[in-house]
């Protein structure tokens, strides 16, 4: 390797952008677009030629070099021989290091017209510049070529030719700016430690960010190969008007230097080798750039090019060269219950580029997007937060009363409370009893006492005396779960009881003179939807859906799930008024303030949600009850 390149290896004018230098820069903690430091590519690797001077047989050889007339110094000649280590000229030369071995080169065969340099690299590395230091005159012509498919395909960087015209067909970037083809080093003096000199950024692409798609295409390579196309010998002026036998020619090459960083989008700033990857032994060379990046910001992969598995909640963008912003990528909301998750774009485009993480394989019997419910069979037990491994339980649904969902085979509680699905006839959170008024709990569910009052819920013989269902009834504490979704009952699935209200007899008030309404002193009037209803063996309970509060006096009455209390029975175990699952009523009564609870008794307004009747009940509150 020669001295003369040594200047050049720190020349800012050589440093490919201000981005990956600026990145470089504040690459110690990466909280920014980082790059890992940047070196020779040459080092640890073997560079190929097709030739070496000596490699069958010794051959004699001369230099010649020139004086600052430009007349000729005396020659230096002398023998190659690939058996001799001292006499050798191996293509490793070109690759050692410039500053301890300053005086080792490769050398062409004698008869090689032609030569190629070729460095195949293990990965896609970033290639910046490269630097060659002719011993011999530079080429009258020669070729840059990189491949980014590891040699499949070959791209050209740069012709460089005495006359881009005549040689290859091309304009002089010395007369058109940005041409592909240049006059600067095809020039024959100096005969010796002649630079030629390539920037992948040089202009056109010098503003480019440098982890840009565009530059991407510009600066990755897996192969880079210099294909050596016409010999030149050194046209000094003779020292004497003698008659000189024309010098021999040949290529010679002190350093071949490829500057370049590993590939990383701007996520890393350290590398470690690729698997398999062997560094050659060159003498005084101590640092090798390596090619398997240590990524940062959340993201994974040999060069940084996709999220690591549980941050794909956006799409993977390579970091900002210009601005330094590093582009993280964001995590996937999935509640502790997933350990990867994968992008999806319509789930992005349905959230208006907010969000379009999907979880993978969802544990703790969980599901969802966001693994963000309790798969059927299990509910939400609130008593556990929702990341816990065991915030969804399993339902304990009694096989014989529970019903069979239509849409499954199996049967599945409520998933928000656990409650479930019960028979005709049939109650309980578990359905594993007769309803009051029923007996003979079987797979059919339970049958009807054929009495005026209750009856054993194991004979069905009759009880002579009534059973009260609301003097019992515990401090009520609304526990409201707004991240589930309403569990919607259908046909069967809902409390039996109230589905089958033929069986019911109820006298219901009827909406006449407003003064008789206005005298009910109703404390509250809202539009509602039954959900279920559940009886809890002293007391019954309606879950709705409230969708409109059109009064409410004392208690803070909201949209949403509530409770309704209903104290009157049947002798057939029905509520009145009758309140059906899965319609919506007009329900006007009285709140018990030092319960919280919402009471419907008889005395209450009960009917079926018409618009008609809705706006009536308005203006009567407005214009009758003030």
């Amino acid at each position: 390797s020669g001295a003369a390149c040594s200047p050049a290896l720190c020349s800012p004018a050589l440093c490919p952008s201000a981005g990956l230098r600026g990145v470089a820069a504040a690459s110690s903690p990466c909280d920014k677009a980082c790059n890992p430091r940047m070196g020779n590519l040459a080092h640890g690797r073997a560079l190929r030629t097709q030739t070496s001077c000596g490699r069958r047989h010794a051959e004699p050889f001369c230099s010649y070099s020139e004086d600052a007339e430009r007349r000729c110094r005396r020659p230096r000649c002398g023998r190659c021989s690939g058996a001799q280590a001292g006499l050798a000229h191996p293509p490793a030369a070109m690759a050692d290091s410039p500053f301890r071995l300053p005086r080792t080169w490769w050398q062409a065969a004698h008869d090689a017209l032609r030569e190629t340099i070729r460095l195949d690299l293990e990965a896609a590395f970033y290639f910046t510049h490269l630097i060659m230091v002719f011993k011999s005159p530079r080429p009258a012509a020669m070729v840059l070529e990189r491949s980014q498919d590891f040699g499949e395909t070959w791209k050209p960087y740069k012709y460089f030719a005495a006359n881009c015209s005549a040689t290859f067909g091309l304009e002089d970037d010395v007369r058109q700016r940005g041409a592909i083809c240049t006059s600067r080093y095809s020039s024959p003096f100096p005969c010796t430690g002649g630079e030629v000199i390539f920037r992948a950024l040089s202009p056109p692409y010098a503003a480019e960010d440098p982890y840009s798609a565009e530059a991407q295409a510009q600066l990755k390579i897996t192969n880079l190969r210099v294909r050596l196309l016409q010999r030149q010998g050194c046209p000094c002026l003779a020292a004497s008007p003698a008659p000189q036998p024309p010098p021999a020619l040949h290529y010679a090459i002190y350093d071949f230097i490829v500057k370049g960083s590993c590939f990383c989008n701007g996520h890393a700033d350290h590398c470690i080798p690729v698997a398999g990857f062997r560094p050659t032994k060159a003498a005084g060379v101590f640092h090798v750039v390596h090619g398997k990046c240590m990524c940062k910001h959340n993201t994974a992969g040999s060069h940084c090019q996709h999220c690591a598995p549980l941050y794909n909640d956006q799409p993977w963008q390579a970091a900002d060269g210009k601005t330094g912003a590093p582009r993280e990528c964001q995590s996937c909301k999935c509640n502790g219950h997933a350990d990867t998750c994968h992008f999806d774009m319509a789930a992005w485009l349905a959230s208006g580029n907010r969000s379009g993480g999907v979880c993978d394989n969802c544990q703790h019997n969980t599901e969802g997007q966001h693994c963000q419910h309790c798969k059927l069979g299990f509910y939400r037990d609130l008593r556990r937060p929702f990341s816990a491994p065991d915030a969804c339980k399993p339902c304990s649904c009694h096989p014989v009363g529970s019903a069979v969902l239509p849409l499954g085979p199996g049967t599945f509680c409520d998933p928000s409370t656990g409650d479930c699905p019960c028979k005709p006839g049939v109650a309980g959170p578990r359905c594993d009893h007769c309803l009051p008024g029923y007996w003979g709990f079987g797979p059919y569910g339970c049958r009807p006492c054929d009495c005026a009052r209750s009856c054993d819920p194991h004979t069905g013989d009759c009880h002579s005396s009534e059973v009260s269902w609301h003097n019992e009834a515990p401090p009520f504490q609304a526990v409201l779960n707004e991240s589930e979704p309403t569990w919607g009952w259908e046909d069967e699935q809902g409390f039996s009881a109230l589905r089958h209200s033929g069986k019911c007899e109820c006298k219901e008030q009827v909406l006449g003179n407003p003064k008789v309404f206005c005298g009910m002193k109703y404390t509250y009037v809202i539009k509602t939807k039954i959900l279920s209803a559940h009886d809890k063996g002293s007391h019954a309970e309606v879950s709705v859906k409230i969708k409109k509060v059109l009064k409410s006096t004392k208690l803070k009455i909201l949209r949403g799930k509530r409770t309704l209390y209903p104290e009157s029975w049947t002798n057939r175990g029905c509520t009145c008024p009758i309140l059906n699952p899965g319609l919506e009523y007009l329900v006007a009564g009285h709140e018990d303030v030092r319960t919280g609870r919402l009471i419907v008794n008889m005395k209450s307004f009960v009917h079926q949600w018409k618009s008609a009747l809705g706006r009536k009940v308005l203006e009567i509150l407005k214009r009758d009850c003030n």
